[in-house]
């Protein structure tokens, strides 16, 4: 496992909750098996099961899955959460219905992101549906020590990636999935200046 991965290992010394959104699951009625890919200490896997879909949630961090079980314990929700990276999945071809995957790709590598969304394609039934959620360009946390084209290392040993539309559709649709992408804007002021936080959300289909 290379530095930048090793890395999540100690970043969670206790519950992250913090803000989340579920707003791209609106428009589905469908429930079915889904992975929560890269979970972290339980935010979206823990309200993702209590919207009634069959959550295995899967991480780096063993700090973070074991909040995240006692966390899913105390709910008395049965979501399963395992070790691993999202590149090489521990799972059969064609095993899930959903993958959500929020904040993740943004922590990888060029060759890892390319892997993971490979093995997004496999697991997925077909017909599935891919969401994802990373950092954008314009965003205010943009820079620092580059290691590929809008990728940075921070102190702590974490990759940041920026993307943009355009190389998360390429990414996508050279896997043979369906790219629905949203984009979000957002200016945040601290101690008098304007700072802008920018998102890309994408629902995408196997096709």
């Amino acid at each position: 496992m290379t530095g930048h991965i090793k890395a999540w290992k100690s970043e969670y010394k206790s519950w992250k909750g913090g803000r989340y959104s579920l707003g791209l699951l609106d428009s589905f009625d469908k429930r079915g098996r889904l992975l929560d890919a890269g979970c972290g200490s339980g935010k979206h896997a823990i309200p993702l099961g209590m919207r009634g879909f069959d959550v295995i949630g899967l991480d780096v961090s063993l700090n973070a899955l074991k909040i995240a079980s006692e966390r899913a314990a105390n709910r008395k929700l049965k979501i399963e959460f395992m070790a691993g990276n999202v590149y090489h999945l521990p799972f059969s071809d064609c095993s899930f219905d959903f993958i959500w995957c929020y904040g993740v790709l943004q922590h990888l590598l060029l060759e890892e992101r390319a892997l993971a969304i490979s093995e997004f394609r496999r697991i997925l039934n077909d017909g599935g549906i891919l969401f994802i959620e990373v950092l954008g360009q314009e965003d205010m946390r943009y820079g620092g020590d580059e290691v590929e084209p809008d990728t940075f290392v921070r102190k702590n040993g974490i990759i940041y990636h920026y993307f943009n539309k355009s190389e998360l559709e390429n990414l996508l649709k050279s896997n043979n999935f369906s790219c629905d992408i949203t984009e979000s804007r957002n200016e945040k002021r601290f101690y008098g200046k304007s700072y802008m936080r920018h998102m890309i959300s994408v629902v995408s289909k196997k096709e």
